[in-house]
C-alpha cells in the first residue's frame, strides 16, 4: 500500500519540511560553529590553523548545500512560502533565542573582549580571538583582536547568505547585480584590503579600516588620532584623507543625484549588505504603520543632529590642540561652517521648503541653531569646547549610544523581531543625509502602474523599511521616499509588474499628478476641493 501524500490540498503542494540535503547542509554549518565554540571555551586545538579552515570551510560549504537544496529545484520566481508558520521567522521562540544569542554576542565584542579571549597589557590571547590569532598574522601581520574576528564573521555571513540569497533571486538580474557588488565590497574594500594594507605598511600608524566606509557611518574619520594617523601617514595616509573628504562633499552627491541613496545603501554599504544577505528571511517584519513611519523620521534626524554636532566639536578640538598639524584655525573653521550652514540651510528652505516634511525643517533649524549659540557661547567666554561639555565626552556618548548599542546591539540583534533594517530606518545618519538629497536632488524613483496593481501587498510586506507600496501602487503614485533604499525587492515580488526602479526628469517627480482609482477617493469632494 502506498503511503500518502502529507498535503492533498489543491491549492498548494507546497512542502515546507527539510530535505536530507538540507540537512546535511545544516549539519556540516553547525559542526563548523561547533568548533567555534569549542575555541571559545579555551579548548587547545593542536593545530589552529587546520582546525580553523576545517571550521570555517565547513560553515561556508554548508550554507552552499542548503541553499543550492533550496532553491535550484523550484521554478522561477521568489519562494517565499512559509515565514508567517516558522518559529524563527515570526517572532516565535527561535526568534527570540536567536536574537538574544547576537545581542549578546554584540555586548560582549564592545564591552567585554577579554570573555572572547582577548589578550591584554602583554598577554597572550585565547579563547576564539586566539583561535583566529593564525589567520590574522598571514593577514596582517599581528595577532587577532576582537574586531578581525567580528570583521571574518561579517563577511563570512555576507559571502555565504550572498549566495543563498543569488539562489533565490537569481532570475531577477537587478538583485544579483547589486548582491555581488555587495559581496565585492565587503570582501575587498572592508575586510581583505585594510588588512593587506597594515600587512605591507607596519611603520605607518593604523588608520585603513573599512575603505568604504564614509562620515557620517563612520563617525571616527575625524576624530583626533584618525586624523593625526592620516596626516602622519604618508602619501597613502594623505589619499585616504583627500578620498574620505571627497566622498563626503563630491562623490557621495554625485552618485545620489543620478541613483538615489541605493548607490550606497545596497550596493556598496555593510550595514546594508548584512541586512540584504543574512537578513532577508526577517524583511517582511518591518513594521508599515504611519505612527512607526513618524517615530523613524524624528529618531534619524535626532542621531544625524548628534551626529554633526559631535563632529564640529572634535574637529574645534583637534584644530585647537593640533594647530601645526592643519592648513586652517580653529576660528577659520568655525566662520566656515557658520556659513554654511545659513546659505544652505537659507537655500534649502526657498527652493524646496514645499517638499520638506516637518521634521526635516526641525532638525536643519535645530542644528543650526545650536551650532550658532555653542559658538557665541564659546566666543564670549572664551571656552576651549564649542559645545557645553567636553567635546571627547560627547564623541563618547556619541560612540556609545549610537557607534555600539544602536547600530550593533540593537540594529543586528533585533534582526528576528523588527525586521532587517531596523539601523537603516532609525538611526543611521549616513542614510539620513543620503535620504535628504534623494528626496530633494536626485534623479531617482519608483513608478508606478496602478492601472495593474491587484493589491495583493506582496511589495508592502517584503519592503524591509517598512514603506505602504500597496497604498502608491494603487494610486499610481511615484515613491519618492527618503527611506528608500532602492533595494528593488518590491519590484521583484510584484505579479503584475506594477513597480519600476528609474531615474528621470526631476520634474513631477515628487508631486506626481494624481490618478483617480477604485473608491479611495470621494469623485465630489474632490471636484468641490478644487
Amino acid at each position: 500500500m502506498s503511503k500518502s501524500p502529507k498535503n492533498i490540498s489543491i491549492a498548494s503542494h507546497q512542502d515546507n519540511e527539510l530535505s536530507t540535503v538540507q540537512k546535511l547542509g545544516l549539519t556540516l554549518g553547525f559542526i563548523g560553529l561547533f568548533i567555534m565554540i569549542l575555541a571559545l571555551f579555551n579548548v587547545n586545538f593542536p593545530n589552529k590553523t587546520i582546525w580553523f579552515t576545517v571550521s570555517i570551510s565547513s560553515i561556508l560549504i554548508g550554507i552552499i548545500i542548503y541553499a543550492r537544496s533550496s532553491y535550484l529545484h523550484k521554478p522561477e520566481g521568489i519562494n517565499n512560502n512559509g515565514i508567517f508558520h516558522k518559529s524563527l521567522t515570526n517572532r516565535g521562540i527561535f526568534a527570540y533565542m536567536l536574537g538574544i544569542l547576537l545581542t549578546s554576542f554584540y555586548v560582549v565584542l564592545y564591552w567585554y573582549p577579554s570573555y572572547l579571549g582577548l589578550g591584554e597589557d602583554g598577554v597572550a590571547n585565547s579563547g576564539i580571538v586566539g583561535f583566529f590569532d593564525p589567520f590574522s598574522y598571514f593577514l596582517n601581520g599581528h595577532a587577532a583582536s576582537q574586531w578581525f574576528v567580528y570583521g571574518t564573521f561579517y563577511t563570512l555571513a555576507i559571502l555565504g547568505l550572498g549566495y543563498k540569497f543569488i539562489l533565490k533571486y537569481r532570475n531577477n538580474k537587478y538583485q544579483l547585480v547589486r548582491t555581488i557588488s555587495v559581496m565585492f565590497f565587503q570582501l575587498g574594500f572592508a575586510f581583505l584590503i585594510p588588512e593587506i594594507l597594515s600587512k605591507l605598511n607596519p611603520d605607518l600608524p593604523y588608520f585603513a579600516k573599512d575603505l568604504k566606509n564614509m562620515w557620517p557611518l563612520n563617525y571616527y574619520f575625524f576624530e583626533d588620532w584618525h586624523l593625526t594617523n592620516m596626516v602622519q601617514g604618508g602619501n597613502l595616509g594623505m589619499f585616504m584623507l583627500i578620498f574620505g573628504v571627497a566622498m563626503i562633499f563630491i562623490i557621495s552627491p554625485i552618485l545620489t543625484y543620478f541613483y538615489g541613496k541605493r548607490w550606497y545603501c545596497s550596493w556598496v554599504c555593510g550595514c546594508g549588505g548584512l541586512a540584504e544577505t543574512a537578513g532577508d528571511p526577517f524583511r517582511h517584519l518591518s513594521n508599515s504603520t504611519e505612527t512607526v513611519w513618524k517615530v523613524e523620521r524624528w529618531m534619524i534626524h535626532s542621531v544625524l543632529v548628534f551626529s554633526f554636532v559631535t563632529t564640529i566639536a572634535v574637529i574645534f578640538t583637534f584644530l585647537s590642540n593640533n594647530p601645526e598639524l592643519s592648513f586652517i584655525t580653529r576660528n577659520q573653521f568655525i566662520y566656515g561652517i557658520v556659513g554654511f550652514l545659513v546659505v544652505f540651510t537659507g537655500a534649502l528652505f526657498y527652493f524646496k521648503r514645499s517638499d520638506l516634511d516637518a521634521d526635516a525643517k526641525y532638525t536643519m533649524l535645530s542644528l543650526v541653531a545650536i551650532i550658532i549659540i555653542s559658538i557665541a557661547i564659546n566666543f564670549f567666554s572664551g571656552n576651549q569646547n564649542i559645545l557645553f561639555i567636553d567635546s571627547y565626552a560627547l564623541r563618547k556618548w556619541y560612540g556609545f549610544a549610537i557607534g555600539a548599542a544602536f547600530s550593533g546591539v540593537i540594529g543586528v540583534g533585533f534582526y528576528p523581531l523588527l525586521g532587517n533594517r531596523v539601523w537603516c530606518r532609525f538611526g543611521c545618519p549616513m542614510a539620513a543625509i543620503l535620504g535628504l538629497q534623494q528626496r530633494l536632488f536626485s534623479k531617482f524613483r519608483i513608478t508606478t502602474n496602478g492601472g495593474q496593481c491587484i493589491s495583493c501587498g506582496n511589495c508592502t510586506t517584503h519592503c524591509e523599511m517598512g514603506i505602504d507600496v500597496r497604498s502608491y501602487a494603487q494610486k499610481g503614485e511615484n515613491i519618492v521616499r527618503s527611506s528608500c533604499v532602492g533595494c528593488g525587492i518590491c519590484a521583484a515580488v510584484c505579479p503584475r509588474g506594477v513597480l519600476k526602479l528609474e531615474n528621470g526628469s526631476e520634474e513631477g517627480r515628487i508631486n506626481s499628478n494624481e490618478i483617480l482609482l477604485g473608491n479611495d477617493v470621494n469623485l465630489m469632494d474632490l471636484l468641490n476641493n478644487k
